[in-house]
């Protein structure tokens, strides 16, 4: 199957086999996580596109589409490139972690907290 003959719309939605993961006990923010990592996922590709737009232009001055298709980044390029990718998404996904890693502890039994009220 070629590129061209790939119905990409149709692959994107359609319906993935097993049950989903589920990270919140309300749908509406299961919904709204599964779009947050959508948008990151878009706009991290957006970035390496614009990442490689600027690089190439200030080698070249001028560039195709062919050059940007083509483009790999190597060496230092690449190693700025996944720094700053990997800076983002955990800029990104610091606040749905935190709320995750809430969600996961545990809160400590009554009785340290009676004591520590007591003592303090």
């Amino acid at each position: 199957m070629t590129e061209t003959t790939l119905d990409w719309m149709a692959l994107a939605n359609r319906k993935p086999k097993g049950k989903r993961p589920s990270y919140f006990a309300d749908p509406q923010n299961e919904e709204l996580y599964s779009i947050l990592l959508s948008l990151v996922g878009e706009v991290s590709v957006m970035r390496q596109r614009l990442d490689t737009v600027e690089r190439l232009l200030e080698a070249k001055g001028s560039i195709s589409r062919a050059d940007i298709e083509a483009y790999v980044p190597a060496g230092d390029a690449a190693a700025e490139r996944s720094d700053m990718i990997r800076e983002y998404i955990l800029r990104v996904m610091r606040g749905p972690m935190q709320a995750i890693q809430a969600m996961t502890e545990s809160a400590p039994p009554i009785d340290t907290v009676v004591d520590e009220l007591i003592n303090s």
